[in-house]
This record gives C-alpha cells, sequence and structure tokens, in this order.
C-alpha cells in the first residue's frame, strides 16, 4: 500500500510537471517569445541595479535619482495613450523589435560613456528620457503579443512558467550587477545589457517565423472550408454577398471618421464595463507611488548609504525579490484553480506592503534579504492574477488600447512620486519616508477592498 501511496504521489508531481511545461511542449511561439523576454530581462535586470549606483556616485541625492526615474517615467507615460492606439492598428512584433533594437543602442552609448568617463548626470538624464519612450512602446506592444501567444489551452501554466523564469533572471541579474560593479565597473553592466537586447532581436525574429507559418497554415484552412461552403450553394453565396459589401462600406466610413480619441475611448468603455479592472488600475495608481517609490529610490538608499553596505549586499537583498516572486509562481502554477482571486491577490500586494514597512524597523542584513524576498512573493501574487485577469477578459482586438490604459494608470503618477519620496527623504529621513509610504500603500489596498467587485472576483 505504501508502495502504491508512493507511487501515487509521483505520478501527480510528473503530471503537474508535465503541465507546467506544456506551453514549451505545445507552443513554439511561446518558446521564442519567452527566451527573447527574459534573456532581454537579464541585462535589464543588471541596469536597474546598476543605475541608483551611478547616481549616487555622481551625488548622493535621493533627489537627484528620484529625478532621474522622472525622466525615464515620464515619456514612458506620455508614449503610452498613443502606443496602444498604434499597437491595435500595426504589426505588434515590429514594435517591440523597434523599441528593443532602440533600446540596445542607448545602452551602449551609456556603457561608452561610462567606460570612457565622459558621464554626467546631463547625459544620463537625456539617456532615460529616450529609454523611457522605447519602454512606453514596447510594453503595450508586448502585452497584446503576449496575450495573442498565450492561447487559453497553455495560458495559466504560460504565465507562471514565464514569471519564473523572468524572476529566475532577477534573481541572477542583481547578483551579477552586485559581481560586476565590485570586480569591473558600471560600464560593463551596461555593456551586457545591449548584448542582451542583441540576442533577444534574434529569437524575436524567429518568432516572426513561426507566426508567419501559423498565419498561412490558419488561411489556408478557412480557405478550404469557404471553398467547401462556397461549393455546396452558390445562391447562399450570392446572398451573403450583399451584406457583405455593405458591411465593407460601413467599416470604410468608421475607419474615415474614427480617429484617435474615439479610439482610445473604446478601451475606456471596455474598462468600464469591468469593474474589478478599472477599480484596481485606479488603486494602482495610488498604490504605485508608495511601493514604487520606496523600492526604485530608497530601497537602494537603505543600503548604500544608510547601512553602508557593498553593492553585492544590495545585489543579494534585491536578488530576495526575485525567489519571493519564484516561490509565489511556482505555488500558483501547481494550482489548476484558485478560488477569490481577488482576495488572493489583493492579500498578495497587502504582503508587500507590510514587508516594505519592515524594511524601516529591521537592521539585521538577513532579516533585509528576507523583508524583500516577502515583498517579491506577495506582488508576485497579484501580477499573475491580475495578467490572467486581463488576457482573460478583454478583446483581442482591444488589447493594445486596454494595456496601454492599464499602463498608464499605473505609472501616470510615478514621476510625482519619484519626486516627493526624494525629496521628502531629504527632509525628513529616508527611514520615516518608508514608514509613511508603506503604510499609506496599505490603506489603498485596504480601501480597495471596500468594494465587493474586487472581494467577489473570481
Amino acid at each position: 500500500m505504501l508502495s502504491d501511496a508512493n507511487k501515487n504521489t509521483a505520478d501527480q508531481t510528473s503530471s503537474r510537471l508535465a503541465a507546467f511545461l506544456s506551453p514549451l511542449r505545445k507552443s513554439k511561439a511561446f518558446t521564442y517569445l519567452w527566451l527573447g523576454q527574459w534573456i532581454a530581462m537579464l541585462g535589464s535586470s543588471v541596469s536597474v541595479l546598476i543605475l541608483p549606483l551611478v547616481v549616487y556616485s555622481l551625488t548622493d541625492s535621493s533627489t537627484a535619482l528620484g529625478f532621474a526615474m522622472t525622466c525615464y517615467m515620464l515619456p514612458n507615460i506620455l508614449a503610452l495613450p498613443f502606443a496602444g492606439w498604434i499597437v491595435d492598428k500595426t504589426d505588434r512584433l515590429r514594435l517591440v523589435m523597434l523599441s528593443n533594437s532602440a533600446r540596445l543602442c542607448i545602452m551602449l552609448l551609456a556603457a561608452i560613456s561610462l567606460f570612457t568617463g565622459t558621464i554626467t548626470l546631463e547625459r544620463l538624464y537625456i539617456g532615460l528620457v529616450f529609454y523611457g519612450l522605447m519602454e512606453g512602446v514596447f510594453n503595450p506592444a508586448y502585452s497584446a503579443l503576449r496575450a495573442e501567444v498565450f492561447t487559453p489551452d497553455i495560458r495559466n501554466a504560460a504565465n507562471a512558467l514565464s514569471q519564473i523564469s523572468i524572476q529566475g533572471v532577477r534573481l541572477l541579474g542583481p547578483a551579477l550587477g552586485g559581481m560586476l560593479v565590485t570586480a569591473a565597473s558600471p560600464g560593463a553592466g551596461f555593456a551586457l545589457d545591449s548584448v542582451t537586447y542583441l540576442i533577444s532581436l534574434i529569437c524575436f525574429t524567429v518568432l516572426g517565423r513561426v507566426l508567419a507559418s501559423q498565419k498561412e497554415r490558419h488561411g489556408a484552412a478557412a480557405g478550404t472550408r469557404i471553398g467547401a461552403a462556397e461549393s455546396r450553394t452558390a445562391a447562399g453565396t450570392a446572398a451573403e454577398s450583399a451584406p457583405a459589401s455593405g458591411a465593407s462600406v460601413t467599416l470604410k466610413k468608421s475607419s474615415v471618421l474614427s480617429g484617435f480619441g474615439s479610439e482610445f475611448m473604446e478601451g475606456v468603455h471596455v474598462l468600464r464595463r469591468l469593474p474589478w479592472l478599472w477599480i484596481t488600475i485606479v488603486a494602482f495608481s495610488l498604490l504605485n507611488i508608495c511601493y514604487t517609490g520606496i523600492v526604485a529610490v530608497l530601497v537602494p538608499w537603505l543600503f548604500k548609504v544608510h547601512h553602508g553596505l557593498p553593492p553585492s549586499v544590495y545585489g543579494i537583498a534585491m536578488a530576495g525579490t526575485a525567489v519571493g516572486a519564484i516561490l509565489a509562481a511556482a505555488l500558483f502554477g501547481s494550482k489548476r484553480d484558485w478560488k477569490r482571486r481577488g482576495l488572493v491577490a489583493y492579500g498578495g500586494a497587502l504582503l508587500g506592503g507590510v514587508a516594505l514597512l519592515l524594511l524601516s524597523v529591521v537592521t539585521w542584513v538577513p532579516g533585509l534579504v528576507m523583508a524583500m524576498m516577502l515583498e517579491g512573493f506577495g506582488m508576485m501574487m497579484f501580477m499573475i492574477i491580475w495578467e490572467i485577469s486581463l488576457q482573460e477578459l478583454v478583446p483581442a482586438e482591444s488589447f493594445g488600447r486596454v494595456a496601454s490604459l492599464d499602463m498608464l494608470g499605473s505609472f501616470a503618477l510615478l514621476p510625482v512620486g519619484y519626486l516627493v519620496v526624494g525629496r521628502l527623504a531629504d527632509t525628513i529621513g529616508g527611514i520615516p519616508t518608508i514608514a509613511i509610504f508603506a503604510c499609506a500603500g496599505i490603506l489603498i489596498l485596504l480601501t480597495a477592498l471596500c468594494s465587493p467587485h474586487i472581494r467577489r472576483f473570481e
């Protein structure tokens, strides 16, 4: 009996693993999209760690870092409404490749500036402006492309596997970035980022061929079905031709009359019909000021300036965030169905807020790392549920615009948040600022949970 029980356990484990890895087996498109993104994420995760260290090496001001993050986020935000409209009207993969090509050039120039010692705050700010602009184009394009590739038969596993791999790269990236800064120079990290963008472009090129092949097969199958229908009844075809002509005229009139404003408002109308989406977007537009301001501006200050720790320790702490996120993604992906997803998602975000609050009172280095792990775990539980709900609820033809509205809501107030967090930290101190913004974030989440649309979301 014990042997049978062990066999059943092994079979269940094997079945879960097979289901978890099924996207790699079933979809070539997923495989190349997955490879292209997480390879690019490797370089980006190194740069994310190095950027604050570069700013703090030029000046010890939290305000300067806050302004640097504002230079990155503001063009990102301004690009989003137009990018979402463009995404739904053009080739999404081409936009992904265009934006990644531009970011490759930017990171290469940054590496050269650091190697030659010609980097200045002003040049760094200019580079961040263009990088943020390309990020604003990339994000809705990639989000829409992912929704297209993550078909319903692989969606849960694809999202979980994608997040685990990305967080795995983030686990490696900060540690690698810390070692590069310690052993070589920040320029080496930016150079690595440019190389990963190049490899990513190769993967996306192959993805384009796979998607083109799939469309050709689907088109041939559709043509066969249409031909069979026409051969069965010529009269039916003739009867249907008049409405088709009328529909064509209607589409032409619509394309002429509709402008950017009406296209943008279509995304707004989709959101209005889905309270879970728009309430969460509003809540997180405020929450991200609190959480992202702490992580982007004050966590680097906490490790480098307040505690005086070497870059490698900061890298380990940021890697801890990835470890927590991987654990959350593995937990989510191991279960086919989750009940009360709204409560689970917001519970994870609350857990992230508690973890950030702990940073203001914990001084023991392993305790700081564990707090970052807890933050990563909680926010990943929210993130996966949010991505899946978007893919389930939003029509494919409107996905780019809705995704851009989601990102616009999430990022719109971040430039103000970065400036306020940096300025307040320089005025009253970083530790009180961490505590204030962590508590404010927790309060925002509790307020959103008062809505039954959030609590009862399945």
